[in-house]
């Protein structure tokens, strides 16, 4: 390793530690793209990686800082963006054939706000085509593999970003979630992976500006990662007409206040309508032990989804049919089925249908309103089942009950999604077979701080996310 960076450092400890001066930005930089040379071949996380601009960039950030000008929060950081989002300079494919050539000429206003507080942009993190599904697969790059072990997803569809900091070869990431994509590889990974409340992090440019189904927000191996992460992100933006007006160091506050007292709802399966692996149920049992030695007031509810499922699947269907029309009817022929499929499912909805699932998700608002007046928070399994096969495209089976198409796995989070409260994923420990899981936190509406304070304690008195993975060639631990 070069120096003495330690690259599974927190990310707000290294962005200390080059202020300070204990160690340049351009040793950080040198120390992670060693690690992504030694790693990045067999997980296969992050693509487009410059390197040269990275070197360069490092050494430009050392002369700032020996300048005393220029010197945000993330001064000096590497990371790599999601190939959804766009980054200057930088290729952004979605991982598809019909976007191979297609190089970004500005930055999104996430990726502009993390440029601005110092960090360096080194290359693109992996997802699957359009980030449509929680497996991180394409016809550009390949599979992202799982590193804790390689014959697993990583998930996704941020599953490049998880794999990536999971392994310290980036110390945070990007991330978008419509239906589970921050949270799914998250768990996967043993990392951090929070959706925020829809406006935490405005979201420009958008075809759909007004919707609340797609969010952006970190992948961090911490909590306190993530709120440092946010902290960045968040505050609003007039160019995002839902975008939440609250300063973003609101989340500089410390999160480690004691919850004792907190009213805990939990649920492994949502009240026994969606089917669970084995798994996943005795690894969320075991987790609500920890909420009671924490002090918690604990109880097994969940408030009735039973639309969410038409809301999330007519939305999403009308949203990607909107954002993707010229492009569907220019390159089809070399777009993956499954994307065409809800490509033309949006094509084929009516107004009334719309309509009905709008009106469904004012029900399921308040719904969900009420449940909150009883209880502070609700703990639910991120995914329904462990990480599965590289070589599969989706479960298409839980518990013995059929997955009709690629999303229908993904209900333990796209339910959450529909109605847009802030959903944190949090490491939870790991299957008999070594395979990591991740405990769902759901806050009240825009309660973001508050899944991260819970999460931060539970994360405290477990201590999972210290877990680092193995290679599956040589068995060397990263």
């Amino acid at each position: 390793m070069t120096s003495n960076v330690n690259y599974f450092e927190t990310a707000r400890s290294l962005a200390k530690a080059i202020r300070q001066r204990e160690v340049s930005a351009l040793e950080v930089m040198q120390a992670h793209l060693e690690q992504i040379k030694k790693i990045n071949q067999d997980v296969n996380a992050i693509v487009s990686l410059d390197e040269q601009h990275a070197l360069k960039e490092a050494k430009k950030a050392d002369e700032l800082l020996s300048q005393g000008t220029g010197v945000g929060p993330f001064h000096g950081l590497p990371i790599a963006i999601k190939d959804t989002h766009n980054a200057n300079g930088f290729p952004m494919t979605s991982g598809s054939l019909a976007l191979l050539e297609n190089i970004s000429r500005e930055d999104d206003l996430h990726v502009q706000r993390i440029k601005q507080a110092g960090a360096i942009i080194i290359g693109k993190t992996n997802v699957p085509e359009f980030g449509a599904g929680a497996h991180t697969f394409n016809k550009v790059f390949g599979a992202t593999k799982n590193p804790f072990t390689l014959r697993h997803t990583a998930g996704g569809s941020s599953g490049g970003a998880a794999a990536a900091v999971a392994t310290g070869m980036l110390p945070f990431a990007d991330g978008s979630d419509m239906g589970g994509s921050c949270r799914f590889p998250a768990a996967f990974n043993n990392v951090v992976g929070l959706r925020p409340s829809p406006g935490r992090v405005p979201t420009y440019p958008k075809p759909a500006l007004y919707s609340t189904l797609l969010t952006q927000g970190p992948i961090t191996r911490d909590t306190e990662d993530a709120a440092f992460m946010l902290s960045v992100m968040s505050g609003p933006d007039d160019r995002s007409p839902i975008s939440i007006n609250q300063p973003s160091d609101y989340f500089l506050q410390p999160l480690d206040d004691d919850i004792r007292g907190l009213r805990v709802a939990w649920s492994a399966d949502f009240d026994g309508t969606l089917p669970v692996d084995s798994n996943v149920r005795e690894n969320i049992e075991q987790q609500i032990n920890v909420f009671k030695d924490l002090g918690c007031h604990v109880k097994e509810a969940c408030p009735d989804f039973t639309e969410a499922d038409e809301v999330f699947h007519i939305l999403r269907a009308w949203e990607i049919e909107m954002s993707n029309r010229e492009l569907v009817e220019r390159y089809q022929r070399v777009i993956k089925p499954s994307f065409i499929w809800n490509f033309n499912k949006g094509q084929e909805l009516k107004g009334i249908e719309i309509g009905t699932a709008e009106r469904l998700r004012n029900e399921l608002y308040h719904r969900m309103r009420v449940f909150f007046q009883d209880f502070d928070v609700l703990l639910l399994p991120v995914s329904q089942v462990p990480p599965f096969d590289v070589e599969l495209e989706y479960p298409t089976e839980i518990d013995g009950v059929k997955m009709e198409n690629y999303i229908d796995w993904m209900r333990s989070c796209y339910y959450i999604s529909a109605l847009g409260n802030p959903a944190l994923s949090v490491p939870s420990g790991f299957t008999s077979k070594g395979l990591p899981l991740g405990l769902q936190i759901v806050g009240p509406h825009r309660a973001d701080y508050e899944v991260l304070r819970i999460g931060h304690a539970f994360e405290q008195a477990t201590n999972y996310a210290k877990r680092r993975p193995y290679s599956g060639s040589v068995k060397t631990k990263f």
